[in-house]
């Protein structure tokens, strides 16, 4: 027996639920996706009846559609517009208030909430990837975000294995899926067959064991670990999307005046879409409020985007006021400057930015652009 074979089970479909009720009785908030205004969202769940059985997606350069399928697949989705980034950096969060004191000064008062302990249902290799990519950002540099690290201590994460894959996706070129290699708690691949649904299990933590052990399983023989294996196959062959890395950060940083960031200004609306949708995007900003008496103070962070004029904004005015500085700045960031802050990309090949860009501009398009025309000069 292989050490996959050890690590790995098969849970059938309806007892999926259980799996649920297991990660209830330790105390987790459960969060996964669901069908609401037209897309299939993040949020939190109650119970398995919420999860998106029955729907996929159909997604090109800016354009997103919800689907039927002709079965009753759990995760037979792609990717929707949100991030787990939704539930670890909240879109808007208070980080501290105060109160004026009646002797004079002023008091912070400790924000009475508590993190909660999510279990994230449906995570996506990719995703898993995006969440490794904050964790270096917040928690691993020399200053740690304790907000993110609060929500980040104990989840417990339910990754999905893709099965398919969208026309916007390009995780293969990152070598980010679409199977999940680490990361999580336990792993699902699910199976669809003539009379028979259910889900081969792999386990990545103690944690994971430990929840597996409390349900009703049976040990994954080799057809179900060759069902797994082929489920895994079909989204490779069906990658919608590829992304030449070779060389990239120096060859991005050689093209600082390329003439393609003025034609993607004829195009970008710098409307934000794609760090909204984007599952590393961090950019922030801070503000302070008070009330009508002055008497009360906080200090809120929110999600911003390196695409909105006021975001470089410093004493003496903006420092992008185009269009075209903007958009390179966000996609030199991704595929360049990330590799010097972080060790690591900034992009994880989801599509996301894709899909949800309202005119279509296409990442990797751009980026074979840009290495294209280096070819043209030599060629001339």
């Amino acid at each position: 027996m292989t050490l996959m074979q050890e690590r790995t089970v098969c849970l059938e479909r309806q007892d999926v639920e259980l799996l649920f009720a297991a990660l209830k009785t330790r105390g987790y908030l459960l969060a996964g996706p669901m069908v609401r205004d037209s897309a299939i969202v993040y949020d939190l769940l109650d119970n398995v009846d919420e999860l998106p059985a029955g729907w996929g997606d159909e997604q090109e350069a800016g354009r997103y559609r919800l689907k039927r399928r002709d079965d009753q697949a759990l995760f037979g989705y792609n990717l929707g517009p949100h991030s787990w980034k939704k539930f670890l950096t909240p879109a808007r969060q208070r980080l501290w208030q105060g109160i004026k004191k009646t002797a004079g000064g002023f008091e912070t008062v400790p924000d009475s909430e508590t993190a909660p302990r999510y279990a994230f249902i449906g995570v996506r290799a990719c995703e898993l990837a995006a969440i490794h990519v904050q964790d270096r950002v917040f928690m691993e540099g020399t200053f740690q975000d304790p907000l993110y690290a609060a929500r980040r201590a104990d989840n417990f994460i339910v990754a999905v294995n893709c099965a398919q894959a969208g026309k916007t996706c390009f995780c293969a070129s990152m070598n980010t899926g679409p199977r999940a290699g680490s990361g999580f708690d336990l792993a699902l691949t699910e199976i669809l067959e003539p009379g028979h649904h259910y889900f081969v299990v792999e386990t990545g933590s103690i944690k994971g064991a430990e929840v597996l052990a409390a349900l009703p399983t049976r040990p994954a023989g080799s057809a179900a670990l060759a069902a797994a294996q082929a489920a895994t196959d079909q989204a490779l062959a069906h990658m919608g999307r590829s992304l030449d890395t070779s060389d990239i950060k120096e060859m991005m940083y050689r093209n600082y005046t390329n003439a393609r960031w003025a034609e993607l200004e004829k195009r970008c609306l710098a409307c934000g879409n794609c760090t909204m949708v984007c599952p590393t995007c961090f950019c922030s900003k801070v503000e302070d409020v008070t009330d009508l008496t002055g008497d009360h103070a906080e200090r809120w962070r929110s999600w911003d985007s390196c695409f909105s004029l006021d975001f470089s904004y410093i004493h003496g005015g903006c420092m992008r006021q185009s269009i075209r500085s903007r958009y390179r700045q966000w996609l030199n960031h991704k595929m360049a400057t990330w590799f010097d802050q972080f060790a690591t990309s900034g992009c994880v090949g989801c599509g996301r930015c894709i899909s949800w860009c309202p005119v279509g501009i296409d990442l990797t398009a751009e980026v074979q652009a840009i290495r294209d025309s280096e070819k043209e000069q030599d060629d001339g």
